[in-house]
């Protein structure tokens, strides 16, 4: 069984596959702090919890980006694992080519994505919208150049800037309000976060589209926590809530002889 991790900023979002199938996903909260030991007990206890018997794991795929997590979690898959995990960085093998000035740039979240998004949808251009703590939208070309994107601060983010930045404005459950106009505070900026968030996301696919592919709408992928939240916006045309994690599998796959 192979376990892959994607190391973010809020979260640690792990996948359990065996063979392409993936059998588990689990989360935890991300922290610079977290030991080495801290880390390899949760893997092994939450393999355990759910039926998985951590001895079995063959492989480990990882990207991140928080740097500072990387020596601990790749300690804790040495000591409780026996496994040198696989690593997804600048230099492995991608099957994209990185049009990026300095491709070291490009979170490898976001490569992750782009490998798993030509592998479902090959000569495909495509655009890839990742809502976690930072939002992303990825450019992807029919021929696999990784051609660039756009970054702006997540839904969560924008609700704790308003919290800490404010006096009066505190923060609200993020849900998809049924009307724009909102008649309290709370369902004000429950709007604001939504229909800010959607009118920011189509005028930057548009513009991509227009820029990168001639005006020809390309594929529209949505993954991340916050996908779900614009599955009836008519942003996306497929949403993948594991895309990262089988971007993570195919590139642990073509690194595998480099990899032991």
């Amino acid at each position: 069984m192979i376990l892959c991790l994607d190391v973010g900023n809020s979260h640690i979002y792990g996948g359990l596959f065996e063979g392409d199938q993936l059998r588990l996903t689990f989360r935890r909260t991300s922290s610079g702090r977290s030991s080495s030991d801290e880390l390899g007990l949760f893997f092994r206890s939450v393999l355990r919890e759910n039926g998985f018997d951590p001895d079995a794991i063959t492989n480990v795929a990882l990207c991140s980006v928080v740097p500072e997590l990387v020596y601990s979690i790749a300690g804790s898959m040495q000591k409780y694992f026996g496994v040198r995990p696989f690593i997804l960085k600048a230099g492995v093998k991608t099957g994209l080519k990185i049009l990026y000035r300095n491709p070291v740039e490009v979170g490898s979240d976001r490569i992750a994505n782009a490998i798993a998004g030509t592998g479902m949808f090959p000569d495909e251009n495509l655009l890839i919208i990742d809502l976690g703590t930072a939002t992303t939208v990825d450019a992807i070309s029919a021929e696999r150049d990784y051609l660039g994107g756009a970054i702006i601060p997540g839904l969560r983010l924008s609700m704790q800037a308003l919290d800490q930045g404010t006096a009066r404005l505190s923060s609200v459950e993020i849900i998809r309000p049924d009307k724009c106009l909102g008649r309290t505070t709370a369902a004000s900026i429950q709007s604001g976060l939504y229909f800010g968030h959607l009118g920011a996301l189509s005028t930057i696919c548009a513009h991509l589209t227009a820029e990168m592919f001639d005006g020809k709408k390309p594929r529209v992928i949505a993954t991340g926590g916050f996908a779900s939240l614009f599955a009836e916006a008519g942003l996306y045309d497929n949403q993948a809530p594991d895309l990262v994690l089988r971007g993570l599998l195919m590139a642990l796959v073509m690194n595998l002889p480099a990899s032991h």
